[in-house]
């Protein structure tokens, strides 16, 4: 498996996206941005988050052969002890954030995505998308619909405070052996499809394999300066691309 990635910041704001690739695994974290006024009931911030979850999940991911839904709940476990003697965990709007992961397993190939940050695989020379679309579907997007739906049966599941939510993720494997190329995306740099409609998701992989993740998220940047009417969710966003190309040499066994 080889791997290239770029990711940028909102302007003017830091980075809420983690990234971190493995010989034979990769995931991306998408921090949900605090609103302005809400008490999270936590003393840190979420880069904090995305960087002790990220820093979990990772030591997992090297050290056990548990699926990934399990490593998550672990990392997320963890995390919440990290913290718990000096935040609130039980506050609803507690920092944040998706998850997205890709790794192989002997002959498999296991993917999970909890929340709005996708995964796209080419199978066969089809482009497939793995998306968890839950947060679209909401009955409105108030901070009080969205802070009482999140991480609650009939809402939406992000990675906070609920060990629980990771085994609410989009989750499974396929053979390994029919996939070439993949691509893990935050939904800041998932908009050039999704959003801005610049190609279909086939367009995004020729496009990232071609000329790099830094190139589409290059191009998301200049549409969201292009663009003149308002929607939903923010003008600017972080965003990250992982670009993954698989060859049968990488096939690692299953770890004991």
């Amino acid at each position: 498996m080889r791997a290239t990635q770029a990711t940028i910041a909102t302007p003017g704001r830091p980075n809420e996206d983690y990234l971190v690739t493995g010989p034979d695994w990769a995931f991306v974290l998408d921090g949900a941005t605090a609103p302005s006024g809400v008490d999270s009931g936590c003393v840190h911030d979420v880069p904090w988050l995305v960087r002790r979850l990220g820093g979990e999940l990772a030591q997992r991911l090297a050290a056990s052969d548990g699926t990934a839904v399990d490593l998550l709940a672990d990392a997320i476990r963890a995390t919440c002890a990290a913290h718990a003697d000096t935040c609130d965990l039980h506050n609803p709007s507690s920092p944040s954030t998706t998850v997205t992961l890709l790794r192989v397993r002997g002959d498999d190939l296991e993917y999970l995505v909890l929340a709005d940050s996708p995964i796209v695989l080419d199978v066969a020379g089809e482009a497939r998308p793995i998306i968890d679309d839950r947060i679209d579907h909401l009955p409105g997007y108030t901070l009080e619909v969205v802070r009482d739906l999140r991480n609650q049966p009939g809402g939406f599941w992000v990675a906070s405070t609920k060990p629980e939510a990771a085994h609410e993720a989009v989750h499974g494997v396929l053979p390994a052996a029919g996939v070439r190329r993949a691509v893990l995306l935050t939904d800041g740099a998932s908009r050039y499809v999704d959003r801005f409609g610049l190609g279909d998701w086939t367009d995004l992989l020729d496009l990232v394999e071609q000329a790099g993740p830094m190139e589409l998220l290059r191009r998301v940047r200049a549409a969201e300066a292009a663009e003149t009417r308002r929607r939903r969710g923010k003008l600017h966003d972080d965003a990250t691309a992982v670009f993954l190309r698989f060859s049968s040499s990488s096939r690692s066994p299953t770890r004991r």
